[in-house]
């Protein structure tokens, strides 16, 4: 546990401190009126924004992920926090209790009107829910299932200026067998339910635009607006698409793409504006193993009612993915993405993850300085089956993290350690052997398909025994670090007593999850020999 005698004051300062450093690294080569992209340097897959007055509100996929639907502010669009979640447990809560990877969130839509938010999003495997609320960064309401089906994602909506509601949505081939189009129906007044069949209003596999997604729909000087990548996550190119009728036909073109910048995709994402009338564009960049980072790219609107985004510098229309450029204008704000937590408040930051619905008996918050996680029992091949992974997202920069945790052991077998996490994973981790435990570092690769790890003994420590109920715990603090380059290539390190830090085993490249990036935290497995389960009481985690 911390020093008793170090202040609130203190370990707030060395908690922001720390959780700055990430990025402000990028802010660093910002000029005062310019921005750099990335500006946000973690995974936010398909992120989708909307601003009222002063304030963005941008949301993101979550997949299996637990809290859904993260809720990040900024009033600068430069720089962001996260905030809130609008979906504490994902739906239905017993599909997901545990790990269903890839599956649950996807690329949700976040609107405004008539003074609710609303956030609807697609499941592959059961079709389009909506949440809304008045207060973002307050109390969401329970999810509604709005269209039920297999294959509905991506989806928009638009409250026309008739007083109709419609919703426009993509499908998924792999649950449906279709894809590259759009298609649109009619809601009813309050935006809980369709009310009429799809009419398809885009066919991608007409034009060449193969792989259609992520739709967004708006309308603007009588016009109706599609926004939706093509070609693919990895290698394709942002459309626009026009109408003067909801359902169409479109025209569309091709208003940004890779061109000869090193931002590959550029990938789906939200328009937004300023107040003094700058239009903006955000969306995401692959950048394996770290996910889906976002980027901010200049909008214009030209003469004849399109639009290009980011620099057209030989005015065809097209843009390219700017790395530099003047800021919005909007004032600076301070916010940053904490990473660092000192587990000083009963609330752990809002960085932290589940890979499944979270259960009571995953662990607990505290009053007592620390973040508790119970150990879970072993009955999978590897950790790519366990939900109660304490985990959150990896930077896209060199980065070193480094933890302090209390280990307390009720039975041979048990371990904890610091994790990096993905499809390949690798941890450096405490294991108890009788009276003594072992330091030892494990790789996985192809975790999804059920592979054994491979675990190797670094060194072996001393516990100590300490009379607990009715069998006895076997504890030690312990700290592990880890170090990752710009590559994701990393190496763990492990230390007795917070200063000499020794290596625990080889280098290890980190990979991505499914549709997700790597991610990097805490575990704690039990061996299940007794009743009592062990545990870690984790002291803090600090990056820089």
């Amino acid at each position: 546990m911390k020093n008793s005698f170090t202040s609130a004051a203190a370990l707030k300062a060395i908690a922001l401190w720390s959780a700055c450093i990430l990025c402000t690294s990028m802010e660093a080569r910002d000029g005062k009126d310019t921005f750099t992209n990335p500006v946000i340097c973690l995974d936010y897959s398909d992120p989708d924004v909307v601003r009222t007055g002063n304030d963005y509100w941008m949301t993101a996929s979550s997949f299996n992920c637990v809290p859904g639907l993260p809720i990040l502010h900024s009033t600068d669009l430069v720089h962001w926090e996260i905030v809130n979640y609008a979906l504490e447990k994902l739906v239905p809560e017993d599909f997901f209790a545990v790990p269903q990877h890839g599956k649950g969130v996807w690329a949700p839509c976040i609107k405004f009107h008539d003074g609710w938010y609303y956030i609807y999003w697609g499941d592959p495997d059961f079709g389009i829910f909506m949440v809304k609320t008045q207060d973002p960064a307050g109390k969401w309401s329970e999810p509604v299932l709005v269209k039920a089906g297999k294959g509905l994602i991506d989806p928009s909506p638009l409250w026309d200026d008739d007083g109709k509601v419609y919703l426009a949505h993509a499908w998924a081939a792999s649950r449906s067998g279709l894809n590259s189009i759009i298609t649109v129906s009619e809601m009813n007044a309050e935006g809980t339910a369709c009310i009429s069949d799809e009419v398809m209003v885009f066919d991608g596999n007409r034009d060449g635009h193969h792989t259609v997604e992520g739709a967004k729909i708006y309308k603007r000087n009588g016009w109706y607006y599609i926004f939706a990548p093509a070609g693919g996550v990895a290698t394709g190119w942002q459309l626009v698409m026009r109408s003067r009728n909801i359902y169409g036909p479109y025209e569309a073109r091709n208003v940004m793409d890779q061109g000869s910048s090193d931002i590959n995709g550029p990938h789906q994402g939200a328009w937004t504006d300023t107040p003094s009338g700058e239009d903006w564009f955000i969306h995401f960049q692959e950048k394996q193993p770290f996910g889906r980072i976002i980027h901010l790219n200049p909008m214009e609107w030209t003469e004849d009612g399109w639009c290009v985004i980011g620099n057209d510098e030989d005015g065809d229309g097209r843009g390219e993915p700017v790395r530099t450029w003047k800021r919005p204008d909007l004032p600076a704000c301070d916010a940053e993405m904490a990473m660092s937590d000192e587990f000083d408040s009963p609330e752990p930051g809002l960085q932290w993850q589940w890979h499944a619905n979270r259960q009571d008996w995953f662990g607990f918050r505290s009053g007592y300085g620390f973040y508790r996680i119970y150990g879970h029992r072993e009955n999978v091949p590897n950790l790519w089956g366990v939900p109660d992974l304490f985990l959150q997202k990896m930077p896209a920069e060199a980065f070193t993290a480094t933890t302090k945790m209390s280990f307390n052991s009720k039975g041979d077998g048990d371990r904890a350690g610091l994790l990096v996490m993905g499809f390949d994973y690798g941890y450096a981790a405490i294991v108890r052997n009788g009276e003594k435990a072992e330091i030892q570092f494990a790789t996985c690769h192809d975790a999804d398909k059920g592979t054994a790890e491979k675990v190797s003994t670094v060194a072996t420590i001393p516990l100590t025994m300490v009379e607990s109920g009715a069998t006895p715990k076997y504890t030690a603090d312990i700290w592990f670090r880890v170090k990752s380059d710009e590559n994701g290539l990393c190496r763990f390190f492990y230390s007795l007593d917070g200063k000499s830090f020794k290596p625990a085993g080889e280098e290890f490249h980190a990979r991505e999850g499914r549709w997700i990036g790597a991610k990097i935290g805490l575990f704690c497995s039990s061996a299940g020999t007794g009743k009592d389960r062990g545990w870690i009481d984790v002291d803090w985690i600090r990056f820089d």
